[in-house]
């Protein structure tokens, strides 16, 4: 099992202790506030099971069907996050709607403050871990985890302290609020996650920084050549793709222009990880004067 299969399975067995908790939570409560944060703790875990499922897809090798690989099977997991995140927001806005219409006191809130506190205690140890994990191993399906995580944990940190002002002021229709307000933070957070892996899927270029560093590192290391034009990139998971073409003079051998290739593919290896380079060579009788200019 790769190490990130691996961290979406602690992802499951640690989303299911903080789910046992915040259940417990909301049950010795009857917390409107609490509920909601229970269930966006059972997106938690449904998302890192389908997190799990993706990772598991997108390590398969590529095949005659698949021939760019399975990569992309982590932007759709992301994708399927985001509903589950949005969905999980309108059931907490139909629990609030039937609470707020007969606001009651809360049932030993304290010991429910405590259990939920706990919960975001290892949210938020988890969360960041994830968050490194996934930057160093370019998971888009992890990093989608780690974002719900830390989200979680600041709705949860809002709603504890809600419910103590609550439970000290007596003002008991603050609890159907905070479910409210934190409903409402889900679905943004949904919509953004949703919106992250909607471009993936679409084929969207890695950030303007990585693109301009390719550029630059393409142009320092293909002397010999003329220039370097129709520059493309796309991401899919841990991978980026890059083509372009690179224009020799016309009577190079295909030696020399083969050893321009490696030298270039070479120095934007050494500097970036997961890079799968396509070069079409031409002659300089193909130059359009523009893109990467060769120095």
């Amino acid at each position: 099992m790769r190490q990130a299969e691996r961290i979406a399975a602690g992802s499951i067995a640690l989303g299911l202790v903080v789910l046992a908790l915040k259940l417990a939570a909301w049950w010795i409560t009857g917390s409107a506030a609490l509920f909601s944060d229970a269930a966006e703790s059972v997106v938690n875990v449904a998302a890192s099971a389908t997190a799990l499922i993706a990772l598991r897809l997108a390590s398969r090798p590529a095949d005659a069907d698949h021939p760019y690989g399975h990569d992309k099977a982590e932007f759709f997991a992301a994708v399927i996050e985001g509903v589950l995140i949005v969905v999980a927001a309108l059931v907490i806005l139909q629990h609030v709607w039937h609470t707020a219409q007969a606001p009651t006191p809360i049932e030993a809130p304290w010991l429910g403050v405590a259990l939920n506190a706990a919960a975001g205690v290892l949210n938020l140890g988890w969360g960041l871990y994830l968050a490194r994990a996934a930057r160093r191993l370019r998971s888009p399906a992890l990093a989608a985890d780690a974002k719900h995580l830390l989200s979680d944990v600041v709705t949860s940190a809002g709603v504890l302290a809600g419910l103590a002002l609550a439970v000290t002021t007596g003002i008991w229709w603050i609890d159907p609020l905070l479910a409210a307000a934190t409903a409402c933070y889900i679905l943004v957070s949904g919509g953004l996650v949703i919106r992250s892996s909607v471009g993936g899927l679409m084929d969207e270029a890695p950030a303007t920084a990585i693109v301009e560093r390719i550029r630059t590192l393409v142009g320092a290391h293909a002397e010999g050549a003329i220039e370097a034009h129709d520059l493309r990139t796309r991401h899919a998971g841990r991978l980026t793709f890059l083509e372009f073409h690179l224009v020799v003079p016309a009577l190079m051998t295909v030696v020399d222009a083969h050893q321009i290739c490696d030298r270039i593919e070479a120095a934007l290896k050494a500097e970036m990880e997961g890079l799968v380079i396509t070069i079409h060579v031409e002659p300089e009788g193909k130059a359009k004067h523009r893109g990467v200019l060769v120095l």
